[in-house]
């Protein structure tokens, strides 16, 4: 499993593909366009954070310039429906960091302005990414936090999605979640909750 790239930016075979060579090999992956023209002219060194995606017929490279990018195309791709050429394209429209307030906002209308999403597609990717973000820890300007520390919101979230709960019911669980405390203590508020809706 590839995880990062550093080598030499040798081409740009198509718009959003580029091929760094790392010893002597040639690695082809594709990149979102908010990136593609920011890696510098042919010859440059550059670094990629890789997401592998192994399919039937082929291994296919994506490439990031930041973690939090590839962490959140790893979000999109968990989501119902949402492949590497969607979750690419929703990146290569919004930012990790911008993507996280549409979430949060339940702001429909940022994510139909994406080629292929419509409303559907839209409503739904707003439910599940709630669950799938670890949202707290992105504010305006990108992670909030250092190595990927969630939050104590973001514990619940997680440990919630690992009991098998649905994103409609791990939103209502946080909301009457309070909003300090230890982990423990709102797991216990939010499954309380859980327990008296079903």
């Amino acid at each position: 499993m590839i995880g990062s790239l550093r080598g030499t930016l040798i081409d740009r075979p198509l718009p959003g593909e580029v091929i760094i060579e790392v010893g002597g090999v040639g690695y082809r992956a594709s990149v979102p366009s908010s990136i593609f023209g920011t890696l510098g002219p042919t010859g440059s060194e550059v670094f990629l954070h890789v997401h592998t995606h192994v399919r039937e017929d082929a291994i296919v490279l994506f490439g990031f310039a930041h973690a939090d990018e590839r962490r959140c195309f790893e979000a999109l791709l968990g989501a119902h429906g949402v492949g590497p050429s969607l979750a690419l394209a929703i990146l290569s429209s919004l930012s990790p960091a911008s993507l996280s307030k549409a979430v949060l906002e339940d702001d429909i209308d940022t994510l139909c302005l994406i080629p292929g999403v419509g409303k559907k597609t839209a409503a739904r990717l707003l439910l599940e990414l709630k669950a799938r973000l670890d949202l707290p820890t992105w504010g305006a300007d990108g992670p909030t936090t250092s190595g990927g520390e969630r939050s104590a919101r973001g514990e619940v979230r997680a440990a919630l999605v690992e009991l098998g709960y649905g994103t409609d019911e791990i939103r209502q669980a946080l909301d009457a979640a309070p909003d300090d405390g230890s982990v423990e203590m709102m797991v216990r508020t939010a499954l309380r909750e859980l327990a008296r809706s079903r």
